[in-house]
């Protein structure tokens, strides 16, 4: 089960990142969960590339705030088909895709991180400007067979990161020739929330070495120590693939990581018949760094730690790279 999740994420980052990225935005706003009748916020990370002029296509990250007995996000890739009305500056569009979700679930002190697939339909009316800036409004359906179906009313802001920089929306982006990384070390700092509905939390650090293989494929080795937060104390070794994206001359890398966390729990006891207290847990990352020098990067990674035994956490880093 862990290994299909993972392949199938990997498929959904590698045809987005294989198009390049072309919009990135921020939109908040509410949610409502049907059955339950209970509302809360809801946010959503939106990264959106153009197909063609009446298809693009999406990868999301979509938090659904907290109902009574689930704090639930997840992650969607979406098809769009799409109008332009007003000169192109306007763009109306339909989208309907898959949507993994990571469900905090239960009552009283008790609670499960439930994983599992549902579908997301949205729609979306977007203004671009000149300055590439664009503003956004969209309504976003999810159905979810194991777990609450919900409905969300977002606005927000988001900007061109593709030429052309203007009032429309792009159909293609130019292709990348050059690697946005080398070899980098990285030290980071950061915090660990476990998916509790406590949300325990606690200092993390990490160590990672990371190497540009492709102008959009890296790979990493990294040391995590998520710290004592009470639920968990763990660290280990993870391993991970990118996919990535470079911006601005490559001043600015967006990238996408996805692999296994070996790590070991000391709040943990081993399961009868278990040779070992090592666990093995998917982690999915995104991350973005900024060259301020020829060598010298600053990087921050946002980690979500999916376990097989109710000890999901993310993981929020910043952290100072050398490259080489």
């Amino acid at each position: 089960m862990l290994i299909r999740k993972m392949a199938v994420s990997g498929l959904l980052m590698f045809v987005y990142t294989s198009c390049g990225a072309q919009d990135l935005s921020l939109l908040a706003g509410g949610m409502r969960a049907s059955g339950i009748h209970d509302t809360s916020y809801a946010w959503e990370l939106d990264y959106r590339q153009g197909l063609n002029e009446n298809l693009a296509f999406t990868l999301s990250w979509l938090n659904e705030g907290h109902v009574l007995h689930h704090h639930r996000d997840g992650q969607s890739a979406q098809i769009w088909a799409r109008t332009n009305l007003l000169d192109r500056r306007l763009s109306l569009a339909a989208g309907v895709g898959p949507y993994f979700y990571y469900d905090t679930t239960g009552a009283g002190a008790g609670y499960m991180d439930k994983h599992g697939w549902g579908t997301i339909s949205s729609l979306a009316a977007t203004y671009y400007t000149k300055s590439g800036w664009i503003y956004e409004a969209r309504a976003n359906r999810v159905i979810a067979s194991t777990s609450i179906n919900t409905t969300s009313l977002l606005f927000g802001i988001g900007y061109q990161l593709e030429p052309p920089l203007g009032t429309e929306p792009s159909a293609s982006t130019p292709p990348q020739t050059e690697k946005p990384t080398s070899n980098q070390l990285t030290f980071f700092l950061g915090q660990t929330i476990v998916n509790s509905f406590a949300s325990q939390h606690d200092t993390a650090r990490a160590i990672e070495f990371r190497h540009g293989v492709s102008p959009h494929f890296e790979w990493s080795a990294s040391w995590l120590n998520e710290g004592d937060a009470r639920l968990i104390r763990r660290d280990g070794v993870i391993a991970q693939a990118w996919l990535v994206h470079g911006f601005f001359d490559n001043h600015l890398t967006l990238g996408a990581g996805l692999g296994p966390y070996f790590s070991i729990d000391r709040y943990r006891a081993p399961k009868p018949g278990e040779a070992s207290n090592i666990t093995v847990s998917a982690i999915v990352t995104a991350s973005a760094a900024i060259r301020v020098s020829p060598h010298v990067y600053l990087r921050t990674s946002w980690n979500r730690i999916a376990s097989t035994y109710n000890r999901d956490t993310d993981v929020i880093l910043m952290g100072l790279g050398y490259s080489f």
